[in-house]
Formats: C-alpha cells, structure tokens, sequence
C-alpha cells in the first residue's frame, strides 16, 4: 500500500512515534512523567512506556530516579550532526566581526556549542596583528576553563546546562573536577550573569599567557542561546576590569546586531 506521497513502503509507525517523543520531550523545559507524554502525544501510556525504554536503552533518553520522569541525553545532538545552522550563522558574522576588528584591533571568535565544548565558527584571528593564532576555526574550547564557555554556560537554560554538566561530570579530567563542584560553579555562574560576560585570566593550562571576555548570542524568536561571541588578548596588556571597561560596548553591540540580521533574514524567508 502506497503512501500518500507516493512511496512504494508503508510508514514504520514505532520509528514515527518515537520521533514525536523526541520532539515532545525537546519542547518541554525539563522532564516529563510517563502520564504526561501519553497526554501530549496522544499515544497509548503502554506503547510511550515502551519507546522510552528503547530510547533509554539506546542513550537518547534517561530516567530519573526521584520522580520518574524521563529527560534527553546530551546524545540527541548527534542526530543534527550533519546540519550546521551554524554555517549561515557564521556567513552572517563575518562582516560584522571584520567591523568589530577596525574597532577593537584585538582578535574576536563566534563560537556555539558542540556537545561538550565551544567549537570556533569564525574568527577575526587570521586579519588581526594582535593575534598569536592564524588557524582558530574549528577549534574547540573547554567549557569551564574559557570566558566563551563560561558565557555559555552561564546563559543557555537549565535544563541544558544540567545536561552538559552531567556529562562533564563524568569525565577524569579538569573540566570534569570543575563539574563536580557544584557550589563553587553554581557561584561562579551567578557571577558570570551578574556581570553579563564571562571571562578567563590566565586560567586555561593550555593558553596561560592569554585573557579574554565573551558575551552571549541569542535567536530571539525561537529562544535560545546561538552562541558566544568573545575578545582575546595578551593577558599582560590589560586586566579584565580595564577590557570589559573598553571593550565590552563594543562587543555587546556586535552580538545585537548578530541576532538583529539573523532576524531579519528568517522574516526574509518567510
């Protein structure tokens, strides 16, 4: 029996419902019981209890011991691997950072997260005289250890921070010490939003000698954190009260006018 678009195979009712589970569950802001997700979807509570547990079994989801609610694992991104949104994102920033540079001289990043740290999407670092690094793109940054990643964790939502946090947590590494040292974090993220920056002194082994800010790049309409968007610097040059005194303006307005042209392009293309 054909389909109404016109294919030859049948749809496979178990792949399409667990699917809707998915989606269900990713507009939700937390978990939801058993109960709840049969009323959202309209499924049978038998049939969500089983997807669930294949879901479990295959990592996409996790069951909470206190409540019983199910919640997504970090592993749903890799089903948006091979879609890079980030791409127009980027297409978009690189004026607008190119700008930023004849403002601030110093070397600037648009970064977003990839599962469990920043990953460069475009760079000033190749254009600017003050950079000590040519090849940025693509790099990846620690969460805990960066003013971009501590920006971002500072401002995604909760439920998404708690998620990255679980995974970090597990690891036998510094970012996964830091994970697990929920007060000192907890404070240090209050901070970070007090502030509306993050920031980073000489703090990451593997780049001691330099210092940096970053600021957050929201999607307006749909709600959500895009990124980060930071300066880099040398750190002897300056402290960070003295960089977001002269510098952080000018990153605030960059970022604005980010989220104002991705704006403008989707009412574009509507």
């Amino acid at each position: 029996m054909a389909s109404d678009q016109g294919s030859d195979y049948k749809t496979v009712r178990g792949l399409t419902r667990g699917l809707a589970l998915l989606n269900t569950l990713n507009r939700l802001d937390g978990g939801a019981s058993t109960a709840r997700l049969a009323e959202l979807t309209g499924l049978h509570r038998t049939t969500v209890r089983r997807l669930l547990e294949t879901l479990q079994d295959e990592g996409y989801v996790r069951r909470s011991e206190s409540d019983d609610s199910y919640r997504l694992c970090l592993k749903v991104r890799e089903l948006s691997e091979g879609f890079r949104d980030e791409q127009w994102i980027s297409a978009i920033a690189t004026p607008l950072l190119a700008e930023l540079l004849q403002e601030v001289v110093w070397p600037t990043d648009l970064c977003s997260l990839d599962v469990d740290a920043m990953v460069v999407r475009e760079t000033t670092h190749r254009f600017s005289r003050l950079s000590f690094h040519r090849n940025m793109v693509g790099r990846r940054l620690p969460l805990l250890q960066t003013a971009t990643g501590l920006a971002y964790m500072a401002f995604c939502p909760e439920a998404e921070r708690v998620r990255i946090l679980e995974l970090l947590a597990s690891r036998e590494d510094e970012e996964g010490r830091l994970a697990r040292e929920p007060v000192a974090l907890d404070n240090l993220l209050r901070k970070t939003r007090h502030r509306g920056y993050g920031e980073n002194y000489m703090s990451w082994n593997k780049e001691e000698r330099i210092a940096s800010i970053a600021v957050p790049v929201h999607d307006r309409e749909q709600q959500r954190l895009l990124g980060c968007l930071n300066l880099v610097y040398v750190a002897k040059a300056m402290s960070i009260e003295q960089a977001a005194e002269r510098y952080l303006p000018a990153l605030l307005r960059t970022a604005r006018k980010i989220e104002e042209a991705l704006s403008q392009q989707r009412v574009a293309s509507e």
